[in-house]
């Protein structure tokens, strides 16, 4: 490991760029348009500093302008399309994720862990378009996912208390787990049996299997699901219809990374 880049000196880093970028993040569904105080609120930058990075942004076509309030430009995809089309992992999982979605005739994808969030990197509808969340780049909790869950089971126990710890769960739907024993109880489950099952809790009719991708390591790396709508698979049926056909293409893909 190098520690050089891991822990880098402060002399090294462009602080610039780093609070460019979170002027970026500022912007969210709640918040598609800001002006330039509520920027700098949310950023932390002073209003006379959230104001030139916005110019800047707005210049480089980052961000449009209208009444005084600032919102993004379609041209922020290109930073998400860089990775989807640099990164090893989407290039790999794509083509086998095509094959299971056509196999069982169900929407599919595969997400990785990004702090507290899932964020899906490939997706197949296979012609079932059960969830808008099903798009590589869309980020959701990933305590109320079965790819979330998954990938929380694969940490170290002392990530998954501090996950634990730090997380407020709130009631998406009716079915959303939000204490936090049964949501602890619910990951380790999927740690034992390898593959989590998550029922309606993002999305009403959106039922959902998932289990983990390893590395040539053994180290997990992702996780890969079946999505449906549960008037067409209850949930109780998944495990038996898909997880079969889940394990090859894991086995297969397993191999791959």
């Amino acid at each position: 490991m190098n520690t050089e880049i891991d822990l880098p000196a402060k002399r090294d880093l462009i602080a610039g760029l780093e609070k460019g970028l979170q002027v970026i993040e500022a912007f969210d569904q709640e918040r598609s348009r800001l002006s330039i105080a509520e920027v700098a609120e949310r950023t932390g930058l002073t209003r006379a500093a959230a104001r030139r990075y916005l110019i800047t942004l707005t210049h480089l076509g980052y961000m449009r302008h209208e009444n005084k309030l600032f919102s993004l430009t379609p041209m922020v995809l290109r930073l998400g399309q860089s990775y989807l089309h640099s990164a090893r992992l989407p290039r790999i999982v794509q083509p086998l994720l095509y094959r299971l979605a056509y196999a069982l005739g169900e929407a599919a994808s595969v997400g990785v862990l990004d702090h507290d969030q899932l964020v899906c990197v490939a997706a197949v509808s296979a012609g079932q378009l059960v969830s808008a969340t099903l798009q590589p780049g869309t980020r959701v909790p990933a305590y109320c996912t079965a790819n979330g869950r998954m990938l929380l089971a694969s940490l170290p126990p002392e990530q998954i208390e501090a996950f634990l710890e730090r997380a407020r769960p709130e009631q998406i739907t009716e079915h959303t787990i939000v204490n936090k024993e049964r949501l602890a109880l619910d990951i380790a489950r999927a740690g034992v049996r390898g593959y989590a099952l998550v029922d309606q809790e993002l999305e009403l009719g959106l039922c959902t299997i998932a289990v983990p991708l390893k590395n040539f390591r053994g180290e997990v790396v992702a996780a890969m699901n079946i999505s449906v709508h549960a008037g067409r698979m209850p949930i109780d049926q998944m495990v038996e219809r898909c997880l079969p056909a889940m394990i090859k293409i894991q086995v297969e893909l397993n191999a791959l990374l």
